[in-house]
C-alpha cells in the first residue's frame, strides 16, 4: 500500500500497473497533475503476512488539489499473484 500510495505521489504509471491484478488492472492510470498526495494514513489492516494470500488495507491518503486540501478513504483488497502482493480493488 505505501509503495502503492508513493507511486502515485511521483507518477509512476508503470508501477502501479505492475502492482494491479491483471482482472482487475485498468488500460492505463489518467495521473491528474493538479493533484498533490502529501501523507498516508494506515488505518487498519488485515492478513498480508507471508502465510496468507489476501489482506486488506484501510487507508485515508491526504491530497492538495488547486490549494483545497482534500481526503480519500478506502478499504482496499489485495492478493498474491505470481508470489506478489497485488491490488485487486476495493471493497
Amino acid at each position: 500500500m505505501r509503495s502503492r500510495f508513493s507511486a502515485f505521489s511521483v507518477g509512476d504509471e508503470r508501477y502501479l500497473l505492475r502492482t494491479w491484478h491483471p482482472a482487475a488492472r485498468p488500460p492505463r492510470v489518467d495521473l491528474d497533475k493538479t493533484v498533490r498526495w502529501v501523507r498516508l494514513e494506515v488505518l487498519e489492516t488485515t492478513g498480508g503476512s507471508a502465510f496468507h494470500t489476501e489482506g486488506t488495507v484501510r487507508f485515508r491518503a491526504h491530497y492538495v488539489e488547486r490549494g483545497n486540501a482534500g481526503l480519500m478513504d478506502e478499504n482496499s483488497r489485495f492478493v498474491r499473484h505470481e508470489g506478489r502482493w497485488v491490488y485487486a480493488g476495493a471493497l
